[in-house]
């Protein structure tokens, strides 16, 4: 499988390979994980113990369908995720960044989330 995939594309997984052995989501500190697309944002709050989604967002919903895959969409996007973990007595997560680079859209994302009330 790693031979298909091109150069970008093979460093992303092997550094979401290298960080999914140390990060796990609890009951207590859920992990949340961000996906990206040129297009589209996704976000999910996940219990790996019972592995069941505490909550998720994305850009494909009717009231963020206006948002892009940019950094004041991600902003926003992760404003109203901290609204939504506030709601479910979420305070506390294990940030995945998915192998992707912790800058532009996903840095916005988790300071937005962090603005909210949401600990990393």
């Amino acid at each position: 499988m790693l031979k298909k995939l091109n150069d970008k594309a093979r460093k992303r997984l092997h550094r979401k390979i290298h960080i999914r052995k140390t990060v796990y989501g609890t009951a207590e500190r859920p992990r949340m994980t961000v996906t990206r697309s040129n297009k589209n944002l996704f976000v999910q709050v996940i219990n790996d113990d019972e592995g069941k989604t505490l909550a998720s967002i994305s850009t494909l919903e009717k009231e963020f369908v206006a948002l892009r895959s940019n950094i004041d969409g991600a902003t926003k996007l992760g404003e109203a995720l901290g609204k939504r973990l506030q709601e479910k007595n979420i305070t506390t997560v294990v940030f995945d960044r998915n192998g992707y680079l912790y800058h532009g859209v996903v840095k916005a994302l988790a300071d937005a989330t962090r603005k909210a009330g949401i600990v990393f």
